[in-house]
């Protein structure tokens, strides 16, 4: 941009360049080619670990969004408008610290009253809508498509099979190889979890009796003088299980939580029997039936355990920033609407196209989608929801998912993709997880990716961030990539609010950061391609580059 001396023609201008972007344009430099700059990457410490999302890649040597650099460059005094970013999750602990002071609440309701004040169907929606009402379990998709068509097809061979339903039953003999593979792995995994506790259980009872501590480490197993045979066995087996965490208390928490989780996952997600639905009194499988659920955005346990991913992902996008209190959101002048539409199992198409329009209609101009499947019986009504959403001008932020999968192979829903591979809105964007690992290992290992249907990455491991009951903690997945771009996403709105939603899109794929560094995919070092060929954008998110970006085309 060129500098010009202060005129009074240039005084002059002054008042039409504030009516096009956010008060005086910015004079600043996009960071560009990477590649060239010298980066040694050193490890980072807990402090660094919990904020490097925000972090910049050239500084830092961390691929972060440089979201300090942007605050401390770009925003300083300048002034945005309030944008509401709903979160269509499991539900959030609005009354979270570090959350409260951003949630939402509706100017049309009043609190407790019995009455749809503002008539949008929904009474006393005063911070979001539950569609779920007391559900916090459910089956997997899959196993929902098996218990509907098993009476219709189970013992059948195809030849018995009529030519109007071969589509049905080919997608019932798809969800029964689905089920079966899935649940003997879970069941698998189980076991070979139950058997190393057994064993390492009583080994750490008598190397802590041993050593007189329970927090020893490998330098301590190391220093054991003249050790018996067993011990050597014993010595051998702890030091392996520190090369997963600090400490051997630490590893049996974690494999006595993946008892826990497989066990919820052969109870709930697998049970061929039990009624998740029926608490709701609605029919699923009919979207004219949308008036159901409750206004308890956190969900009915007590303990909020079962909105921790979406108390998390809120706090990524939000929690309030400089209040000294926990950590700070990508985004300022936000409000978080939650809508609680995703159960502990694969939620329901018609919850999902209905939470879409309720945010929509309710005034949120960003929402974020952090959640997927691979099977979708009513995926239309998804799709019209999406479109309608880009119809009202909002854009919809969207995980690519958790199974190191090519998403140019394989279809995950929700997505915006028809069946000829064109998008259906140009509002919605598919996003990678990067690890804090800049070079060959910067994706994560869990991340899906494709050249076509994911869209860009941001920071999705080990991410720090809000949950229930006032805590804080470590999730990763894609479902934590996703925030961190709608957080960017808010911050165009806010800032540049006359800029559309394929606008910010754009935007944010345009103004990222790419590298032509061969990166391992799905933690298979012999699966490698260069960063650039791994999404659409072949970018990284980075908000300091997308503000420029979009102080430019504001004017």
């Amino acid at each position: 941009m060129k500098l010009f001396k202060i005129t009074l023609f240039a005084v002059a201008m002054s008042t039409v360049l504030a009516s096009c972007g956010s008060g005086a344009p910015i004079i600043a430099t996009p960071i560009q080619n990477i590649d060239t700059n010298p980066l040694k990457i050193t490890p980072l410490v807990d402090a660094q670990l919990k904020h490097w999302p925000a972090m910049d890649l050239v500084k830092d040597t961390v691929p972060g969004m440089s979201v300090d650099k942007a605050y401390s460059e770009i925003i300083k005094k300048r002034k945005g408008e309030t944008v509401i970013v709903g979160v269509i999750d499991s539900g959030v602990d609005i009354d979270h610290e570090d959350l409260k002071n951003v949630i939402w609440t509706n100017p049309g309701e009043i609190a407790g009253n019995g009455i749809d004040d503002d008539n949008n169907g929904f009474i006393d929606d005063v911070h979001g809508w539950n569609f779920l009402g007391n559900i916090t379990d459910e089956n997997m998709e899959y196993v929902r498509i098996i218990r509907k068509l098993k009476p219709k097809y189970e013992g059948k061979d195809e030849s018995s099979i009529s030519a109007a339903d071969r589509k049905e039953y080919a997608l019932y003999q798809k969800a029964e190889a689905e089920y079966e593979k899935e649940s003997s792995d879970i069941i698998a995994n189980k076991t070979r979890y139950g058997q190393i506790l057994s064993q390492l259980k009583p080994t750490h009872e008598a190397m802590a009796k041993k050593l007189g501590k329970a927090d020893y480490t490998k330098e301590d197993l190391a220093a054991i003088k003249n050790p018996s045979a067993p011990e050597q066995q014993q010595i051998a087996m702890l030091s392996q299980m520190l090369n997963y965490a600090d400490t051997v208390p630490e590893v049996i928490n974690e494999l006595e939580d993946g008892v826990k989780y497989f066990d919820g996952r052969l109870n709930n997600n697998f049970n061929m029997t039990k009624d998740f639905r029926g608490v709701l009194g609605d029919n699923p499988d009919d979207i004219a039936d949308n008036i159901y659920g409750d206004n308890n955005v956190a969900g009915p346990d007590p303990t909020r355990e079962n909105v921790k991913h979406g108390t998390h992902v809120s706090g990524i996008i939000a929690a309030q920033r400089n209040n000294k209190i926990g950590m700070d959101g990508v985004a300022n002048n936000v409000k978080i609407m939650p809508v609680r539409a995703v159960p502990d199992g694969d939620e329901y198409d018609k919850d999902i196209a209905l939470a879409i329009r309720y945010a929509v209609d309710n005034g949120a101009k960003v929402l974020n989608t952090s959640f997927g499947k691979y099977y979708s019986p009513h995926s239309d009504w998804v799709y019209d929801a999406i479109k309608y959403a880009a119809s009202k001008d909002v854009l919809i932020v969207n995980a690519a998912g958790n199974d190191g999968l090519d998403l140019d192979t394989v279809n995950i829903y929700p997505n915006d993709q028809f069946d000829n591979g064109s998008e259906m809105a140009d509002t919605f964007l598919t996003v990678g997880a990067l690890n804090f690992k800049y070079g060959s290992d910067m994706v994560a290992n869990f991340s899906n990716y494709g050249k076509t249907n994911v869209d860009v990455f941001a920071p999705g491991v080990k991410i720090w961030s809000t949950t229930p009951l006032n805590t804080y903690e470590y999730l990763q997945g894609t479902s934590m990539a996703s925030p961190e771009v709608a957080g960017v996403a808010a911050m165009i709105r806010s800032y540049y609010p006359k800029l559309s939603a394929k606008q910010v899109k754009q935007i944010i794929m345009d103004s990222g950061l790419t590298t032509n560094t061969d990166v391992i995919l799905s933690g298979d070092t012999s699966n490698t391609k260069s960063f650039a060929n791994i999404s659409k954008s072949g970018k990284m998110v980075n908000l300091y580059n997308a503000l420029i970006m979009a102080d430019k085309m504001s004017r």
